[in-house]
C-alpha cells in the first residue's frame, strides 16, 4: 500500500523522468523503490524521510528522523544516504533498484555515477556536479549504489514524495522507526519483460564480445 494514501512507489517511478537514462516505463520495472527527501530549516531542526517499498507495493520499511543539516542540499544527500543504507539491510545484492527523489541535481548524479560503472572508461556522461558539503554523503551513496546489480533514479515533484511529509514533519510520524523490521522479497520478476535499458544493453553486449 502507498504511505499517506499517495500513490505506490512503482506508479509514480514509471509517470517520471530518469534524466540521461531513456526507456520505455515497462522497462522501469525494479524490484524495490525508495523514495527519500530531507529537509532544511535555519537555526532549527530539518528532518529526513524515506519510504521503501517492493515492486508489488508492500511497504518495506519507512524512517523519519530529525536532523540539522547545515543546508538543503546536504539535506537531500543525507536523506538519500539512509535511505539507501535501510534497503541494503533488506533486499539482495542482486536487486534491481529505483530511486525517487525530488531533487534535479541529485538525480541527475546518481543516473550519471550508474552510466559511469557501465562506461569502460568509468566516464560519466555529464560532468559530476556534488556541493562541497555533501561530498561525504555522496561517497557513501556511491558505495552503496554498487553494491546493487541494477539502480537508476527518477525525478518526482515534492508534493508527490511520499517521503515529505515525513522528513517535514519528523516528530510527528516519528511512530514509523517503531515499526517492525520487515525483509520481503517481490514477486517473481520476468526480466525479459519489455526491452531492456540502455545501461543493461551495454552491459550484456560487451560480456558477448
Amino acid at each position: 500500500m502507498a504511505a499517506h494514501g499517495r500513490p505506490a512507489l512503482r506508479d509514480l517511478f514509471d509517470e517520471s523522468p530518469t534524466p540521461h537514462i531513456a526507456h520505455p516505463p515497462r522497462t522501469h520495472h525494479r524490484d524495490y523503490y525508495v523514495a527519500t527527501d530531507g529537509s532544511y530549516r535555519a537555526g532549527d531542526d530539518g528532518g529526513l524521510g524515506a519510504v521503501i517499498e517492493t515492486r508489488d507495493g508492500r511497504r518495506v520499511a519507512r524512517v523519519a528522523l530529525t536532523d540539522r543539516a547545515p543546508d538543503n542540499n546536504v539535506a537531500e544527500y543525507r536523506a538519500l544516504h539512509l535511505g539507501l543504507d535501510v534497503l541494503a539491510e533488506r533486499a539482495p545484492d542482486e536487486a534491481a533498484v529505483g530511486v525517487l527523489v525530488d531533487h534535479d541535481d541529485l538525480a541527475s548524479n546518481v543516473n550519471s555515477a550508474v552510466l559511469a560503472g557501465d562506461h569502460p572508461d568509468l566516464d560519466p556522461p555529464r560532468p559530476l556536479t556534488v556541493p562541497r558539503r555533501s561530498r561525504h554523503h555522496w561517497r557513501g551513496i556511491r558505495a552503496r549504489l554498487s553494491g546493487f546489480d541494477e539502480v537508476r533514479a527518477a525525478r518526482i515533484d515534492s508534493d508527490h514524495n511520499p517521503a515529505h511529509p515525513l522528513a517535514n514533519t519528523p516528530t510527528r510520524y516519528a511512530h514509523v522507526n517503531r515499526e517492525p523490521d520487515r525483509c520481503l522479497l517481490p514477486e517473481t520478476r520476468d526480466r525479459r519483460e519489455g526491452c531492456p535499458p540502455p545501461s543493461r544493453r551495454a552491459r550484456h553486449d560487451r560480456a558477448s564480445d
